[in-house]
C-alpha cells in the first residue's frame, strides 16, 4: 500500500488560522506518504478547492476569523464535485450537543476535540484515505471497463462489416460458380458438338473420297483431324481442371498401395508399351480425396510415360512416409505431421529453371510436334494437392529424370 501511495500521494487539505496547528497536524501524520496542502482561512480553503478537487479528506479548525469552519463546510457542500469530500472538524469548544449537531449539520463526518490524540487522528485519517484510494481504484477500473467496452463495440462493428462483406463475397462467388457451371455445360456440350461433326464429316471424306484427293488434300484433311482431336483433348482437360477446383472435398483414410494398384491396372497398356516398371515403398495410410488423388498419381505416371527415354526402360519410384514438417521442408508447420509422397522417374527430365513454371496451365516445355499434350496435366496435379491443403515441388535435370515431392497434412 505504501508504495502505491508514494507513487500517487494522497492529498489532505488542512485548514487552520494558526501556523503552529498546521505544523502539529503534519507532524502527527508524517511518514505515511500523505501530501499536505495548507490553508490559513476558510476563504483560502475555498480558493484552493476551486482549483484542486482531488483531496482524500479535509481537516478543518472550527474557530477561524471572518469565516469559521461551519460556514466554510456549508459552502463546500454546495459544490457537486466537493460535497463528498469528508470533513473532520478540529476544535477545543465542541462540548455541547447543540454545537456537535451544528458541526454535523454543516457537513462534517466527524469531529475531534483538542488537545488531539495522535493515535485516534492517525486511525481516523487512515480510514478515510484508504476509502479514497479504494474509490480511485474503482473509478480506474470503471474507466478501464468503459474503454474495453468501447474497443469491443468498435471490434463488433468492424466484424459486422467484415461479415457483411463476406456474405456479399459468398453471394458473388455463388453467382460465379453458377456461371462456371453454365460454362462447363457449354464446354461439354455446345463446344464439342461442332467438333464431333467436323470429325465425322472429315472421316467420311477421307473414307469415301480418299482416292480422289491429291496428296496435298490428304495432308490437309489429316491436319484437320489432328487439330480437331487436339481441340477436343484441350476442352476435356479444361473441364477436368475446372471440376478439380469446385468439387466437394470428401476425405477418406486410404492405403496408397491400393490407389497405385488401381492406376497400374487402368494404365496397363501404356505401361507395357513403354516397358515401364513402377516400384513402390509406401508406408501407412493417407487422408485424401480418393478419386482426386487417383487422378493426381495417374497424371504423374502418364507424364513419366510420355517423357520416357527412347533407349532406356522407364523406372518410376513412388514412396511415402509420415514425419514432422520440420523434418521435411522449411515451408511446412514445424510440429505438424505430414504425409510425404515422393515420385521419381528416370525420364528425359527438364531444366531446373522450369521447377515452378512446370505447374502452370498451358505450360509446355517441349514442342507439341515432339510430345503430345495440352500442358494442363501438372496444373491439375498442383490443384489437387492444394485441395488437400498441401503443396508440391518439382525438380529435374535434362536426361536425368524428374522428382516430385508432395506434402499433405496427416
Amino acid at each position: 500500500m505504501k508504495s502505491n501511495i508514494a507513487d500517487n500521494p494522497i492529498k489532505i487539505l488542512i485548514v487552520d488560522d494558526k501556523k503552529e496547528n498546521l505544523l502539529s497536524l503534519q507532524v502527527i501524520l508524517a511518514d505515511r506518504g500523505y501530501k499536505f496542502v495548507e490553508a490559513s482561512s476558510g476563504k483560502d480553503a475555498l480558493r484552493i478547492l476551486l482549483k484542486n478537487q482531488d483531496f482524500a479528506i479535509i481537516l478543518m479548525d472550527v474557530q477561524m476569523p471572518l469565516m469559521d469552519g461551519f460556514e466554510t463546510a456549508e459552502l463546500i457542500r454546495q459544490s457537486d464535485k466537493l460535497k463528498h469530500v469528508p470533513i473532520i472538524f478540529l476544535t477545543a469548544n465542541m462540548n455541547t450537543n447543540e454545537y456537535i449537531f451544528k458541526g454535523y449539520q454543516s457537513g462534517a463526518v466527524d469531529y475531534m476535540i483538542k488537545p488531539l490524540s495522535p493515535e485516534i487522528l492517525q486511525a481516523k485519517v487512515m480510514v478515510f484515505t484508504e476509502l479514497f484510494r479504494k474509490n480511485q481504484e474503482l473509478r480506474a477500473k470503471e474507466e478501464e471497463t468503459r474503454t474495453l467496452n468501447e474497443i469491443i463495440l468498435k471490434a463488433n462493428t468492424k466484424l459486422e462489416a467484415q461479415y457483411a462483406a463476406i456474405e456479399k463475397h459468398a453471394e458473388e462467388l455463388k453467382k460465379k460458380n453458377t456461371e462456371l457451371d453454365a460454362f462447363t455445360y457449354i464446354s461439354s456440350h455446345d463446344l464439342q458438338e461442332p467438333l464431333r461433326k467436323i470429325q465425322t464429316f472429315t472421316n467420311l471424306i477421307l473414307s469415301n473420297e480418299y482416292p480422289n484427293l491429291s496428296e496435298d488434300g490428304k495432308a490437309k484433311f489429316n491436319r484437320i483431324l489432328y487439330s480437331t482431336n487436339r481441340m477436343r483433348e484441350l476442352i476435356n482437360s479444361l473441364l477436368t481442371f475446372s471440376r478439380t477446383t469446385i468439387v466437394d472435398r470428401s476425405f477418406e483414410t486410404i492405403d496408397l498401395n491400393k490407389i497405385v494398384a488401381d492406376i497400374q491396372e487402368a494404365l496397363q497398356e501404356n505401361i507395357l508399351e513403354k516397358n515401364a516398371v513402377i516400384e513402390t515403398d509406401l508406408h501407412g495410410l493417407a487422408c485424401i480425396i480418393p478419386f482426386q488423388f487417383m487422378q493426381l498419381l495417374e497424371n504423374l505416371i502418364y507424364n513419366s510415360i510420355k517423357f520416357a527415354k527412347e533407349d532406356e526402360s522407364l523406372i518410376i519410384k513412388i514412396s511415402s512416409r509420415v514425419a514432422d514438417g520440420a523434418e521435411l521442408d522449411e515451408k511446412l508447420v514445424p510440429n505438424k505431421k505430414y504425409c510425404h509422397i515422393r515420385f521419381v522417374d528416370n525420364g528425359i527430365g527438364f531444366d531446373p529453371q522450369h521447377n515452378e513454371k512446370i505447374f502452370g496451365v498451358f505450360q509446355k516445355l517441349h514442342s507439341k510436334d515432339v510430345y503430345e499434350g495440352t500442358g494442363i496435366g501438372l496444373a491439375i496435379v498442383k490443384k489437387i494437392v492444394e485441395n488437400h491443403n498441401g503443396f508440391i515441388t518439382a525438380s529435374g535435370e535434362p536426361m536425368k529424370g524428374a522428382t516430385f515431392n508432395i506434402y499433405i497434412p496427416h
